[in-house]
């Protein structure tokens, strides 16, 4: 079995309905669960007075991080227009099977396929999600013609084949899809310190600061970088300099893209951004800030590295992989909830206020 037949199955349209349908309940789920453990961990040996406040700062900063993340994930409309298009599905599953009914019994009635084990995964197709051994048979042993393609672009659709042009909307919607969890994360946490009385300038800049990180250097820059790699690619082609990308080439190809411009460069950027804009804004003696190093308050670490797991999964995306759609609103979350406690792993004062 290899990974073109895993890929077939994965991007189902069954499989993909499902897995979009259980992100709401899987992101509230994980949220919270992470919410008592964070409240639990942080709390030990403090006063009930900070246990609350916690508990209280947790609960919004979750649930208005949660409600952004799903709110893109369902299509976001403002004044009547599409602003970003669903994510999850607005199918059911009986409209998805009966659309591939409907494919299938038009395929048979126009092919002379007699083979009895081809036939039964057929029929099966018009109850349930194809098995990958069941995908790979028809895959090989169904020859190829128009009729085979139509039939597959309703129950086995292939990999999108997106180019550098096309990519531009894909990284306006997944910029858009990746801003409203870190908004709502910010939001969140200012709603939440001032819930619990403990706002300052320094924590709602802290916020601030911390989703201008989130988003430059973790996701904005990261899709920068995926369309500049592909479209110098698509140069290299059009030269003949190198051979036609696959899609998994194609992942590479954007996934060295987003290590040069978003892992590389977004975190400086956005760094630089806080200390030139956003200190003055909250700093009267502006000059202060101007002097700092530009690491001085937030620097790169492992666990940044790690959030920027959800540019595998843009890349995916990007080269057409829909199975992967469903994990983003999961992994945007993250940086959400990272922006909404405001969080500086280079200033001990305003980590301490984040307690």
């Amino acid at each position: 079995m290899n990974i073109k037949i895993l890929g077939r199955y994965a991007d189902q349209p069954l499989l993909l309905n499902k897995l979009h349908k259980k992100i709401p309940s899987l992101l509230i789920t994980l949220g919270g669960a992470y919410g008592i453990y964070d409240t639990y961990k942080s709390s030990k040996g403090k006063s009930k007075e900070f246990k609350k406040n916690k508990l209280i700062k947790n609960s919004i900063i979750i649930s208005s991080t949660a409600a952004a993340s799903l709110a893109g994930a369902n299509g976001l409309k403002m004044f009547g227009k599409q602003i970003i298009p669903r994510l999850i599905p607005a199918h059911s599953k009986k409209e998805i099977l009966q659309k591939q009914s409907l494919a299938i019994n038009d395929f048979l009635k126009k092919s002379c396929i007699k083979d009895r084990s081809i036939l039964e995964i057929l029929n099966n197709a018009k109850k349930r999600a194809l098995k990958p051994s069941e995908v790979e048979k028809l895959i090989r042993d169904i020859p190829q013609s128009n009729l085979k393609n139509k039939l597959f672009e309703t129950i086995l659709p292939e990999p999108e084949n997106l180019n550098a042009k096309d990519i531009f909307s894909e990284i306006g919607r997944l910029s858009l899809l990746g801003a409203l969890p870190v908004v709502g994360g910010v939001l969140g946490g200012v709603a939440a310190d001032r819930v619990t009385k403990t706002s300052s300038q320094n924590s709602t800049a802290n916020k601030i600061k911390e989703g201008f990180y989130q988003y430059f250097a973790n996701i904005f820059l990261c899709n920068v970088g995926a369309c500049a790699a592909l479209f110098a690619a698509e140069f290299l082609q059009k030269l003949k300099a190198i051979k036609p990308l696959s899609p998994a080439k194609k992942m590479v190809v954007i996934l060295s893209g987003i290590t040069t411009t978003g892992i590389i460069g977004g975190s400086w950027i956005a760094n630089k951004m806080s200390q030139k804009v956003i200190d003055p804004l909250f700093n009267n003696n502006s000059k202060i800030s101007l002097k700092k190093r530009v690491y001085d308050e937030r620097k790169p670490e492992l666990a940044d590295i790690a959030l920027h797991s959800d540019d595998i999964a843009t890349a995916g995306v990007l080269s057409g992989f829909k199975w992967i759609e469903p994990a983003l609103p999961l992994m945007y979350f993250v940086s959400g909830y990272r922006a909404g406690i405001g969080y500086r792993n280079n200033n001990k004062n305003s980590n301490a206020a984040l307690s």
